[in-house]
């Protein structure tokens, strides 16, 4: 049996501590569950067979399976399961790829793949004790993003900062802190455009679940479509002295939800929707974690290679912008015109909330697909402690 994305659909992402940090989690979950359940208008939804959602952190509000929180609060039956996986950012493509291995084996014929993430909420946490009743203080802990509670016994090269080890790639490959801003002026501006132009209208709903501001947010937040490089080109490093990562060709944390129905070809029957692209293959690779951010390259070969296809047959890239060194790293392995990477802007400009990043990068390429009458298209994701994911999707209705 084959795979599809059916449909998609995801939440705008907020910036840290804005219009989103009032909702939990488990309530941006349930909220693009309900709606992708909603938009498919002939499924009934005990029909669905499994919820399957990415969350990076579950430490705090998320904590109990947040995909089965979503399902008993968006009020799907309660026969329907859900369980929660964690790959870091590649958490929800991890749930796609679940997704539709379950239909490709005839497990499911219409499953519901997703992912939540709320940096502004993610709670701290204290390491319980090595004896009772200890004397001394206790710190607290961020587990909003990176390392924390580390085993001593990894080695300190794989334990430095996300933002560290983006420096080491880039004093690797040789990539300019001017590179790096004009990228991420390029991400602004795409998208802007793609927002201007209603490219992100069958793929952004309103957030009006409980939580939300009373003029819910109906736009992606980070989104600065006024600043320019020699904004960009003043901004201080935030890792090192001498570095050239900044918080502005970084992704910025944030707060969001997405989701995609994800179905065998009888599902177009069952939903009523017209599938938008077929799944053709897929690869989750590992690397040295201080290049956690280079595994994209090797990951999407082999996801080209399993579905039998070349680069030269690629139309459209989508690849999570966590940072602008990390995706030129990227972009400069893969033998690709830079104008198909992207194209109506990236995480950088859009978001990057951990758990939810994975479905909108797979999202907006099935729809790119569609608008750009491109055939084939890859998803890529770099992930932390080492790790990369790219997923392959195939435009049915483009004829070879």
């Amino acid at each position: 049996m084959q795979a599809f994305v059916y449909d998609a659909v995801r939440t705008p992402f907020g910036r840290y501590g804005g219009a989103l940090a009032g909702a939990r989690p488990d309530d941006l979950a349930a909220f693009v569950v309900a709606e992708q359940v909603r938009r498919a208008p002939n499924l009934d939804p005990a029909l669905v067979d499994e919820v399957i959602l990415g969350d990076a952190n579950g430490a705090g509000e998320d904590n109990r399976d947040v995909a089965r929180m979503a399902v008993l609060l968006a009020g799907l039956p309660l026969t329907v399961p859900g369980s929660t996986v964690n790959r870091l950012c590649g958490s929800s493509l991890e749930a796609a790829v679940q997704a539709a291995r379950a239909v490709e084996t005839g497990d499911a014929e219409v499953v519901v793949a997703g992912g939540v993430e709320s940096m502004s909420r993610a709670p701290w946490v204290v390491r319980k004790p090595e004896r009772a009743y200890p004397a001394g203080d206790a710190d607290l802990v961020s587990s909003t993003l990176g390392w924390r509670l580390v085993n001593p016994r990894m080695a300190p090269e794989w334990t430095v900062s996300l933002g560290e080890a983006t420096e080491r790639l880039r004093e690797k490959h040789g990539i300019t802190r001017e590179r790096q801003d004009e990228f991420a002026l390029r991400s602004h501006r795409l998208a802007h455009a793609a927002w201007e132009a209603g490219r992100y209208d069958d793929l952004v709903t309103a957030y009006t679940g409980p939580g939300a501001t009373p003029d819910p947010l109906a736009r992606d937040e980070p989104i600065r479509p006024d600043t320019g490089t020699e904004t960009l080109a003043t901004l201080r490093p935030s890792f090192r002295p001498d570095g050239t990562v900044t918080a502005g060709n970084a992704s910025p944390l944030t707060d969001g939800a997405s989701a995609a129905l994800i179905g065998s070809e009888r599902a177009a029957e069952l939903t009523g929707l017209t599938p938008l692209a077929r799944i053709a293959g897929r690869a989750a690779v590992g690397n040295e974690p201080r290049y956690f951010g280079y595994a994209p390259v090797e990951a999407a070969h082999r996801a080209l290679g399993r579905s039998g296809i070349e680069w030269d047959d690629v139309g459209a890239v989508e690849l999570n912008e966590a940072f602008a060194a990390q995706a030129l790293a990227c972009l400069d392995a893969w033998p690709i015109a830079p104008e198909i990477v992207n194209a109506w802007g990236g995480a950088i400009a859009v978001g990057h909330p951990l758990g939810a990043s994975g479905t909108r990068v797979l999202a907006t390429l099935a729809r790119r697909m569609r608008s750009e009458n491109v055939r084939w298209g890859v998803a890529a994701i770099c992930i932390g402690v080492g790790q990369g994911m790219a997923v392959v999707l195939e435009n049915t209705d483009v004829t070879p």
